[in-house]
């Protein structure tokens, strides 16, 4: 269903962590070793990072393949930041949207992706779609459960919450309105990385040097990887990981 990961910590060159471990997300894309849904997440891929001085992510994503993509791997190679967050997709459905629907979606200094799928979409969510502004609707960026589970965060944050009890109460909301769907989120703001794993797998990394990864799945046989149980909130800095456990929704 996609494969994704989020970073934070020294800097590092993007390639370091997507193309150049054994199992990164390019490889990811052809040969995940964990993924439960799907099996080749080849349609459409993204990149967001951090530079130096600037506030607004930096993104590059296409409809194809990574591993079709020359131009990533070039650029893989020399861009460094503190922060990034990737995604592979496998579409739940074929769509028209190409690029737009490709992981991370951004509003200002946060980046999110979707791993997972809404049972009964779009259906299911006409409750909490109808109760968005309407310009947060006609504005969303691409025609799928994810970019709509993105605006539900959004709404939450707009409205002064932070953004691990959005990123929860969005989860629970969703779930409440679409039992059986799954909802592994993916969030940072390039200091603090916020997950939740919700039907798929999620795992974490904390080395020594400030550096903390949360992916959905390890990129190499580092024996410092950590499972995230199902229904937890994650919420990681370079240097702590703090996990929360989720209730599920009452009926």
């Amino acid at each position: 269903m996609c494969r994704h990961i989020a970073y934070v910590g020294d800097p590092v060159a993007l390639g370091e962590i997507l193309l150049r471990p054994p199992h990164a997300l390019v490889r990811q894309s052809w040969a995940p070793r964990r993924q439960r849904h799907g099996t080749v997440n080849a349609d459409g891929f993204g990149v967001g990072w951090y530079a130096e001085g600037d506030p607004v992510p930096g993104r590059y994503r296409r409809q194809g393949p990574i591993w079709g993509d020359e131009t990533f791997a070039d650029l893989a190679r020399v861009v460094r930041s503190t922060a990034l967050l990737a995604a592979v997709r496998d579409a739940t459905e074929a769509g028209a949207d190409g690029e737009a629907a490709a992981a991370p979606y951004t509003a200002g200094r946060q980046l999110f992706s979707h791993n997972g799928m809404v049972r009964g979409w779009p259906g299911s969510l006409a409750d909490a779609a109808a109760a968005l502004p309407a310009e947060r609707l006609l504005a969303l960026a691409a025609r799928n459960d994810s970019a709509l589970i993105w605006a539900l965060i959004r709404h939450r944050t707009d409205a002064g919450d932070d953004a691990p009890r959005a990123v929860a109460e969005t989860v629970r909301e969703v779930a409440a309105a679409a039992p059986g769907s799954r909802l592994n989120l993916l969030l940072t703001d390039g200091e603090t990385i916020t997950a939740t794993a919700w039907g798929d797998t999620l795992w974490y990394l904390t080395t020594p040097g400030r550096r903390t990864a949360v992916a959905s799945e390890p990129y190499d046989d580092d024996p410092l990887w950590r499972e995230v149980p199902d229904r937890t909130l994650l919420v990681a800095t370079s240097t702590d990981v703090l996990l929360t456990p989720l209730k599920e929704p009452t009926a």
